[in-house]
């Protein structure tokens, strides 16, 4: 992997160009029209898969893609009788070439954060795309300038929620995440998406496979005033770090700055609340304690 701070963005891949955009509408069409002839709501469905119905609703949309397991159970509880189970193969395959789908500019990075066997974020300004609601994306790929296209928006929606699909692999990186509190608060397309996004938060940090933290105001100041960053630790690579402001990335690979970046990472997590705590005051915020 090199540097890409002098890597200039070019035009983005028409949506279809990976081959799959077709694949999951279709997947998506298929699990609404057998959840319907079930008399199931999606809030139902998600209750009995044990996921949150947002998941589902992106899934009939088409902009997330339905895990293997999570199509198995739904054969199942759909009674299906392998409707779903026969795209499993086409899923499988197209999770492997999902790390293609992305910007050029982007591209080294998702492909290092793909295959890490450790991800540790610090995010700042904005809330990191690994975390981020369908909605939240959608809002902040809207407000975006120059103007995107509705189809580069669908895209980008689309790519980054595919990115997600992480969580659900086992076994699973070593991910620790730390937000600003200032990402509590501001309420990025509206009330109700922040609030779908408040709960994104405790769902992740909820996992047993992630550390979620917040650096509360009252802490004052902190070690990474300057910005947002990633620590990657590809299988087979030493570790990396990662930047990005306006578009233009900077993917760290020189030992000594990348040591810079982790030992401020190691010195905010110190000066973070405690997960539990962290969890409690998202909670606060949802009205939930």
């Amino acid at each position: 992997m090199n540097d890409l701070s002098d890597r200039e963005e070019r035009p983005e891949r028409p949506v279809e160009a990976d081959g799959t955009a077709h694949l999951f509408r279709a997947l998506g069409k298929q699990i609404k029209t057998l959840r319907e002839a079930a008399g199931l709501l999606q809030k139902e469905l998600a209750t009995r898969l044990n996921v949150g119905e947002d998941l589902i609703g992106a899934i009939e949309r088409g902009v997330r893609t339905p895990q293997p397991d999570l199509l198995e159970r739904a054969d199942r509880i759909l009674q299906a009788r392998g409707v779903l189970l026969v795209a499993i193969p086409e899923v499988k395959e197209a999770l492997k070439r999902a790390r293609t789908r992305h910007p050029d500019w982007f591209r080294d990075y998702a492909e290092a954060e793909a295959r890490s066997e450790a991800i540790h974020d610090f995010s700042h300004q904005g809330v990191m795309g690994l975390l981020q609601t369908e909605h939240h994306a959608r809002a902040v790929f809207t407000k975006r300038r120059p103007l995107l296209s509705e189809e580069a928006i669908e895209k980008r929606v689309a790519d980054r929620m595919a990115r997600q699909q992480i969580f659900a692999c086992w076994p699973s990186p070593t991910i620790s995440l730390v937000l600003d509190q200032n990402l509590l608060e501001r309420q990025v397309g509206g009330p109700e998406v922040h609030r779908g996004q408040l709960r994104r938060f405790l769902e992740v940090g909820q996992l047993r496979t992630v550390e979620l933290q917040v650096v509360p105001f009252k802490h004052g100041e902190h070690t990474a005033m300057e910005g947002s960053f990633t620590l990657l630790h590809p299988k087979g690579w030493q570790q990396v770090a990662y930047t990005e402001t306006y578009n233009i990335p900077n993917l760290i690979t020189d030992p000594a700055q990348v040591r810079i970046f982790a030992e401020r990472y190691g010195i905010i997590r110190a000066q973070a609340l405690a997960p539990d705590e962290s969890l409690a005051l998202i909670e606060k915020m949802l009205g939930e304690r």
